[in-house]
């Protein structure tokens, strides 16, 4: 099981959006600007023309197009895919440009994320950016990969690597399941798993700049987002405008050792959890009285129980065991307004070993749709995080990260590390160098972090900032994944400010 840096409002967002002709409302850009670039090797995609229509779904002023890019960037004659875009015009009369979003993941969908822009950003946002999402390439509607099938997944998702009554997992069984996962890839799309990379994501975002009319690049990326506009701005520093990365990714670490670093975010996270639990009265990890320690105590032996006694499913066949009790207590820790939904779901599993709320909450998270189906971003999430850097090739040492990763967070480590292992199978020559980005040239880029962030530590926005040679540091102090329009006034205020008027704090500045 490999888990996701996504944003908040990205979770159990679904649904297929079809393109159809047709005119658009008034108030943004609505027939479209010429495109910015007429020559170059790219030229043949970035003097595409977006023919925006109405959606099949989402709000009645939204427009959808497609766009195509090269599948090989090395080959552009070769293979085409198709991205899919959404675009909500500007509020206002005065539009600066298209402020592109994405929600995170790997895996998120941008085009989704459009029909939430009323709390995604500001109305101050609104009024001056057409606000534009694409899925990106292999994932949602952008030539989606597809590896394993619904009943797959679900057992991809269950696999148990903390055993019960203490003791360990069978390693025989997670090695299984990662190869035939990369298996099920390797048959189904051969091709683009090889070309799943955030690089070319940036590069596909660049072509979608350049149709939109821009000459400068005004981006909000949330979560694995970051990495997006950070590979961005080190690819085209001259054609950055502003970009807000919030919920930092660190792309200077192999994604081994990410992993076994965002085990501490989510444990940092649910002990602010249990924290908040234990001085309420429907809490079933103890009452007013009950120490952190112990409503954690309380909390393992549940989970260890699970691992040896699954908990009941009234939503269908799947047994909650340990790994489905684990995700739907970590989903519930992406967001703080999801944590009445973990309490009531812990108290029926705890009181009447009803483990369907875990089960929904860890649903959510991952994409399964009240079809039984999945989106497929599991696929996408995996293929990516194995594109993106080297990735050790030896079991052991998935072995030791899980042992280190426990000892950080014994109730999320194994899991966070284990679910690494599919990338030792990936093919290699798929996988990019990976490494530290400078931005080097580039105007001043925000990094925002949150200091309990679950998804992504804190200490990552701190290395990213400090690693773009144009990045500043804005810290929201509060819990919860990310920091933009996350309730906190100060850190909104900031961000629209730059995003608006090219506002710049002091690095370093804190919302505390």
């Amino acid at each position: 099981m490999t888990t996701r840096v996504r944003g908040p409002v990205a979770v159990g967002i679904a649904g297929a959006v079809l393109l159809a002709a047709g005119c658009s409302p008034g108030g943004g850009t609505a027939d479209g600007p010429a495109p910015a670039e007429e020559s170059g090797p790219l030229a043949e995609f970035t003097t595409q023309e977006l023919d925006w229509g109405a959606c099949e779904e989402g709000g009645a002023e939204a427009e959808c197009a497609v766009y195509e890019v090269p599948m090989d960037y090395e080959d552009l004659d070769g293979e085409r895919i198709e991205i899919a875009v959404k675009r909500l015009p500007a509020a206002g009369n005065d539009p600066i440009g298209s402020l592109l979003i994405n929600p995170g993941g790997p895996g998120g969908s941008g085009y989704d994320y459009v029909d939430h822009a009323a709390y995604g950003v500001s109305e101050d946002v609104r009024e001056r950016f057409d606000v534009v999402g694409f899925d990106p390439r292999g994932v949602g509607r952008s030539s989606p990969l597809t590896c394993l099938d619904a009943d797959e997944i679900d057992d991809f998702l269950g696999v148990e690597v903390n055993g019960g009554d203490g003791e360990a997992a069978d390693p025989a069984e997670i090695v299984e399941s990662s190869q035939e996962f990369v298996e099920a890839c390797e048959a189904n799309a051969p091709d683009l798993m090889l070309h799943m990379g955030t690089a070319d994501v940036a590069r596909d975002m660049d072509v979608l700049r350049a149709l939109v009319g821009d000459e400068q690049l005004t981006f909000l990326g949330a979560s694995y987002g970051t990495h997006i506009g950070a590979q961005y701005a080190d690819q085209f520093p001259e054609r950055v405008r502003a970009l807000v990365l919030d919920g930092a990714v660190d792309p200077g670490q192999e994604q081994l050792d990410m992993s076994v670093e965002q085990a501490t975010g989510f444990e940092t996270a649910l002990h602010a959890f249990v924290a908040d639990c234990v001085t309420r009265p429907d809490c079933p990890l103890g009452g007013p009285g009950t120490s952190v320690d112990e409503g954690m105590a309380a909390l393992d032996d549940f989970l260890e129980g699970a691992a040896s006694r699954p908990l009941a499913n009234s939503a269908d066949d799947r047994e909650v065991n340990r790994a489905r009790a684990e995700l739907g207590v970590l989903a519930a820790l992406y967001t703080e307004s999801w944590w009445p939904r973990v309490r009531e779901a812990l108290t029926d599993a705890m009181e009447d070993g009803d483990g369907t709320g875990l089960v929904q909450l860890g649903d959510d998270l991952y994409g399964r749709t009240d079809t039984e189906e999945y989106e497929n971003s599991t696929a996408a999430l995996i293929a990516v995080n194995c594109s993106d850097s080297a990735s050790p090739r030896d079991v052991q040492a998935y072995a030791e990260a899980a042992e280190e990763a426990g000892e950080e967070s014994p109730t999320f480590g194994p899991m966070l590390a284990w679910g690494a292992l599919p990338c030792a199978y990936w093919p290699e020559e798929a996988v990019a160098e990976g490494g530290e980005l400078t931005a080097a040239g580039a105007d001043p880029i925000m990094v925002v972090g949150t200091t309990r962030d679950s998804a992504t530590p804190y200490a990552w926005a701190e290395a990213l900032a400090e690693q773009l040679e144009p990045g500043f540091l804005v810290t929201r102090d509060g819990d919860g994944h990310t920091g933009y329009r996350m309730g906190d006034t100060c850190v909104d205020a900031v961000v629209d400010a730059y995003l608006i008027d090219l506002a710049v704090p002091e690095d370093g500045m804190a919302c505390v």
